[in-house]
């Protein structure tokens, strides 16, 4: 029996494409592996798969600011690559498949250092520091954005485009309607803050709240602690995060508000659902989703608010631009290449696992 390993973890978009690959590889019968930390959100995610077992090490984070955990995580993160690199020895994976994170970097070298080929997977324009720290050691890396290409070894990089999640294109607006208590009446704004950085925008969103419930349904996924039970607002739902309705929900939006994660917009990109993206700041992050904002915006799938200037006038004016100009940006999407992302990673993985 064939044996794949992924990893990846310490935010939901760093386990998005490795739960789009997981269920292919159990079909065709492989034995399916996970290495990730304790308590991070890849664990809870991935138990939703009985077939995969989860294999748990140590880790810490790579800071880039000053921070009294510096001192002490990088011996969590020795103690990690010794827990991977055991386990992967007694596991023997035919291959690994890293989605980054810094829960991956000790796999990725705990791999090398077993001899066993591993890929990277890099969802934005540029890669993030745990993957930078890990390509050196890696077989291979899927881009997403084709500029990213430019930026690596050509022997290594392969663009392929982004893995999209089956379930998430199965959707069904009615069923996402009766979950809001929605009518066909108005238009549906789905507004996402991610689960960093989320405050400012669900701050924003409820300033402006009775001027965009005049003509918008609201679902807004606020994160962890963002519900804010005394606002009761007809056309205006708030969830902390939603995971089996999301794709229900996605099915009735007719725009979306969000942060500028890699994984999220392309998925809104293959559902054709025109988007008002709000980067995180050079401050909140790397300047990853600037970037990533940016190529859509040139591209012609989205319009940019820079969180700098954003208020709920801006906000406001922001939406109802984007959703005056619906058809043209759905018509821009509808022309955007449509390559099956999913089985190229996949082919790439068995072109591995054959050698």
């Amino acid at each position: 029996m064939k044996k794949i390993m992924f990893t990846g973890g310490g935010s939901a978009g760093h386990v998005t494409v490795n739960l789009a690959l997981i269920p292919h590889f159990l079909k065709e019968g492989w034995s399916v592996q996970y290495i990730g930390s304790e308590n991070g959100i890849e664990r809870q995610l991935i138990s939703t798969i009985p077939e995969v077992n989860y294999f748990a090490i140590s880790t810490g984070k790579l800071r880039r600011y000053l921070d009294i955990q510096n001192v002490k995580d990088p011996f969590k993160v020795v103690k990690g690559l010794y827990q991977a690199y055991r386990l992967i020895k007694k596991q023997k994976p035919n291959v690994i498949f890293s989605k980054g994170g810094f829960v991956s970097v000790p796999v990725v070298i705990g791999a090398w250092l077993n001899r066993v080929p591993l890929l990277i997977h890099e969802s934005d324009l540029t890669p993030g520091l745990a993957n930078r720290i890990s390509i050196p050691f890696a077989t291979g890396v899927c881009t997403t954005f084709p500029e990213t290409g430019s930026m690596l070894k050509e022997s290594k990089a392969r663009h392929v485009g982004a893995v999209i999640r089956e379930e998430v294109k199965q959707g069904n607006a009615d069923r996402g309607r009766a979950y809001c208590g929605f009518t066909r009446s108005k238009p549906v704004i789905l507004i996402m803050g991610g689960s960093l950085g989320a405050r400012r925008i669900n701050q924003t969103v409820r300033e402006a709240l009775s001027r965009l419930t005049k003509q918008f349904q609201i679902v807004h996924l606020c994160g962890k602690n963002g519900v804010n039970t005394s606002i009761v607002e007809p056309g205006y739902k708030q969830f902390e995060y939603v995971n089996e309705q999301l794709p229900d929900l996605l099915a009735m939006t007719d725009i979306v508000v969000s942060r500028a994660g890699s994984n999220s917009i392309f998925e809104f990109l293959a559902l054709k659902k025109p988007m008002l993206l709000i980067p995180l700041t050079k401050e909140q992050s790397r300047g990853d989703q600037i970037l990533n904002a940016q190529s859509f915006e040139k591209s012609g799938y989205c319009e940019v608010l820079y969180e700098e200037k954003l208020t709920a006038g801006t906000l406001i004016k922001g939406i109802e631009q984007l959703y005056e100009n619906k058809q043209e940006y759905e018509q821009r999407m509808s022309l955007s290449e449509d390559a099956n992302a999913l089985e190229a990673v996949v082919d790439w993985i068995n072109e591995i696992a054959k050698k």
